[in-house]
């Protein structure tokens, strides 16, 4: 007998039919004999309703009043899959956030989770009740509801897994598995039997959109065995793994991309000690998350200029924080584009395997590729290129690699 916690995504609980279909799944798990959790989404579509009506009544709404509006999704579908539960035979009773407690800090929209009391779920769970939980919410200090952020139901689901020392954790999606790199991109992307955790978190912030990417550090803090299977056939899934658990590596592991990104380059600043610190140092007191970070000699003597990425979501805000300090920050001008994907590959073997980069960057000239920035960790390397070649870059790193399905 095992312990075990599932997470089924929006997707997975779309319509009744779906809910149905997950209560199965959930049921073979009970008839091999296992104690279950369940940790599920909102409906597809749902968080995005509450959020739209939140912003129409009121834009400039209260954030705590905003939590309570959107937390409600989870509330439907813990309701909706007990009941599916029980008419099949199976003893279920829905969880919320604030009845295990999941206590969280007082973030509003975006809560950390501090602890989680799992003292009564493992009672219930020892008397053979299935335990289906509202991902996605927690409890404040001041006793009010709180939302983990979009994606939040995994970080929910893994932190459950932890709390309860789950044999395994179960995220259901409606992909079968991770892939080397988006199949809609390149066809001939192959499933992941494994991928360690640091591979699957550089995946994850790069933009793949398996597991939310504090669900994926969470696992690998708690060394939480995670699995990733799809909702809709019974393949066997991919395992998220510690990276003593896996042989070393000889191949790349994927390419990711990400192409909501933002380029700004500052022109002609003083190439001064303290410059860039005094410009990164505005932008992170106003909130705003830089990544790429390249620095060159400016045409002018005794100047530099500075080019950073950043989420298009910011780039308004940023060039606004920017131009309102040109006069402390001196520089000449300022140039920004949404026009710009990063592509990132990753993988292990780039601790024992040189000549990554090497290919990488003759793989793109090759296809006349430019590359406007670069950057690196022992485990990727990231690039910044003109949106328009993102699918001929993923398809031909993707070939470059080696990591094509010819079967």
């Amino acid at each position: 007998m095992a312990r075990i916690v599932q997470k089924f995504g929006g997707t997975s609980v779309g319509d009744l039919d779906r809910i149905r279909n997950v209560a199965k799944r959930v049921k073979t798990e009970v008839d091999a004999g296992h104690e279950v959790a369940v940790v599920v989404s909102a409906m597809s579509g749902t968080t995005n309703q509450l959020v739209q009506w939140a912003s129409e009544i009121g834009p400039m709404h209260d954030a705590r009043e905003y939590d309570t509006i959107v937390a409600t999704g989870e509330q439907v579908t813990v309701g909706l899959l007990s009941i599916a539960l029980q008419n099949i035979g199976v003893d279920a009773r829905s969880w919320l956030g604030w009845q295990i407690p999941i206590r969280t800090d007082n973030l509003h929209g975006s809560a950390r989770i501090d602890h989680i009391d799992s003292s009564k779920m493992r009672d219930r769970l020892a008397q053979g009740q299935v335990a289906v939980v509202a991902g996605f919410q927690g409890i404040g200090p001041d006793g009010r509801i709180t939302t983990l952020g979009r994606g939040g139901s995994d970080t929910s689901a893994v932190a459950l897994a932890a709390a309860l020392d789950a044999d395994r954790c179960d995220i259901y999606t409606d992909v079968d598995g991770v892939y080397t790199t988006d199949p809609r991109i390149a066809p001939k992307a192959k499933k992941l039997d494994s991928i360690t955790f640091e591979e699957m978190l550089e995946m994850a912030s790069l933009g793949a959109k398996v597991l939310q990417t504090r669900s994926v550090a969470m696992a690998m803090r708690h060394n939480v065995n995670l699995q990733v299977r799809s909702s809709f056939s019974n393949l066997p899934g991919t395992f998220v793994v510690d990276e003593d658990s896996v042989m070393e590596k000889e191949t790349i592991s994927g390419i990711a991309y990400s192409p909501d990104e933002a380029k700004i380059t500052i022109i002609g600043l003083p190439d001064e000690p303290g410059i860039a610190a005094r410009v990164f140092g505005e932008l992170a007191q106003n909130h705003v998350n830089v990544d790429m970070i390249v620095q060159s000699a400016s045409s002018q003597s005794q100047r530099t200029d500075i080019t950073f990425s950043l989420g298009q979501a910011d780039l308004n805000k940023a060039v606004e924080i920017i131009e309102k300090n040109k006069s402390a920050l001196k520089y000449d001008g300022i140039n920004s584009s949404e026009n710009v994907t990063k592509i990132s590959v990753v993988g292990m073997a780039m601790r024992s395997q040189p000549g990554v980069a090497k290919t990488m960057f003759e793989t793109l000239a090759e296809k006349g590729i430019n590359l406007a920035v670069i950057s690196t960790s022992e485990i990727k390397i990231s690039v910044l290129i003109d949106s328009e070649y993102t699918e001929l870059a993923v398809r031909s790193l993707h070939s470059a690699f080696g990591l094509d399905d010819d079967g």
